[in-house]
């Protein structure tokens, strides 16, 4: 028996939500090396996720953050209303700090990049079992980097999110229903709190910090 098992012997009960199968293959290949967790349900989008949580209850939920229909993020949210103790890991492949800290917001007691998933999957299940909480370095590095940063509002995600497409001002203005002054106005601030040189850079930094996804 490891030191993270419990005294009773049970092994830990883990249930898998990624949409894609060769992800769930590989933790399922993993888990079933171990002698003191087992695999009880897996999922392949959100909703399957909060219902396999809901009837099996496991001790640990690996969920990938982006997945069809119901978000991974909006997942958590449902699994920690069903179980506010719920232990939550969330496996993604992008380190960047805006996703991770929606998600650790939302209560998830772990984060695992799926580049680590090999050497770290079983480790970081057993300590955040036994109540630790895991974020990988490369994560907290970044979420330390960007603490004081201010985030961009709702609105200012809608307008970068057409600048990324390649839309310009006036069409974005159009797409959103203000004018392209105004439009202007929230690129300026973007550019701002992003400290970018121009909209392409800023959607460059949106991107690999994780504001366009989702």
């Amino acid at each position: 028996m490891t030191d993270c098992q419990s005294s009773s012997g049970k092994l830990i009960t883990i249930l898998m939500a990624d949409d894609h199968s060769l992800v769930r293959e590989g933790i399922l290949f993993g888990i079933s090396r171990t002698t003191d967790m087992t695999v009880v349900a897996e999922a392949s989008n959100g909703q399957e996720a909060i219902d396999m949580f809901e009837l099996h209850r496991p001790d640990i939920t690996l969920l990938d953050l982006r997945m069809p229909g119901v978000s991974g993020l909006d997942a958590l949210l449902a699994i920690r209303r069903i179980a506010p103790t719920a232990r939550v890991i969330i496996i993604t492949t992008f380190p960047g700090d805006v996703q991770a800290s929606r998600a650790l917001r939302a209560g998830a007691a772990g984060y695992l990049l799926k580049g680590t998933m090999r050497k770290e999957l079983t480790d970081t299940i057993r300590r955040v079992h036994a109540g630790e909480r895991r974020i990988p370095y490369e994560v907290a590095a970044t979420l330390a980097d960007y603490a004081g940063s201010e985030p961009l509002s709702p609105r200012e995600i809608e307008v970068l999110r057409h600048a990324a497409a390649g839309s310009s001002n006036k069409r974005i203005g159009v797409g959103l229903g203000i004018t392209e002054e105004t439009v202007k106005g929230h690129m300026r601030n973007i550019l701002s709190k992003l400290e970018a040189n121009d909209r392409t850079h800023a959607v460059t930094i949106a991107l690999k910090r994780g504001f366009l996804d989702g």
